[in-house]
């Protein structure tokens, strides 16, 4: 499902070459749970970027479903990330001015879908994370919680097959943070990959797999 080969990403800093990623090679299954941990700039968020498609390696492969697609073009990546990743962040980027239910939309409306499974599709994924009696209120009348709810509500409404995960439960209290977790095991239950970023220990262990980072390396 997912190979990475030797993959190279370094960045300029001053007159330093820093290495975010240092020939990582690495193979996810299909539904697999996986939890990516390390200290601060040891290359999780990088690597996350690259599986993302947000970024770009230097060098090696990036195969999804058996396809290339490091080498594929600007265009042809955001179509990727359209159709096959899910993404959530520990910020939530949810937009302020609209409902819970727009917000969870709106991938879909950028994709020109039919305005009734449009609304169909929403109506069903807010049901599935408790949701619905909070269809119609603005991000600055849920919890974080329930904001971190939308959030995958949206990440999950154009049904990818990969959810890539970034410190979810980062801004959250410890109730709130059993909620979240819950709901992206279960969407992995579903078939859904999983790949989280978690500084918890206690979170990345109930993962399938842990990968550990360090200095751009995994082990």
């Amino acid at each position: 499902m997912i190979e990475l080969q030797n993959i190279q990403r370094t960045f300029q800093v001053g007159d330093e070459i820093v290495h975010g990623l240092d020939d990582v090679s690495l193979t996810i299954q299909s539904g697999e749970y996986i939890s990516v941990m390390g200290p601060s700039g040891s290359g999780k968020s990088t690597l996350l970027n690259v599986l993302g498609l947000l970024d770009k390696p230097n060098s090696g492969n990036y195969l999804l479903d058996g396809k290339d697609v490091s080498k594929l073009s600007e265009l042809q990546q955001a179509q990727t990330r359209r159709e096959k990743l899910g993404f959530v962040f520990q910020a939530f980027h949810l937009v302020p001015r609209l409902t819970a239910a727009e917000n969870v939309a709106l991938p879909l409306t950028l994709a020109g879908l039919d305005h009734e499974e449009r609304d169909h599709r929403v109506k069903e994924v807010l049901e599935s994370i408790g949701l619905s009696d909070r269809a119609h209120h603005r991000p600055d009348q849920l919890s974080g919680g329930q904001r971190q709810r939308v959030a995958i509500a949206r990440a999950v409404i154009t049904k990818p097959v990969v959810l890539l995960a970034d410190e979810p439960t980062g801004n959250l209290d410890h109730p709130s943070s059993i909620d979240v977790i819950n709901i992206l095991k279960d969407l992995n239950k579903q078939g859904i990959t999983l790949i989280l970023v978690t500084h918890d220990p206690e979170l990345g262990e109930k993962a399938d797999r842990v990968i550990h980072m360090i200095d751009g390396k995994t082990k």
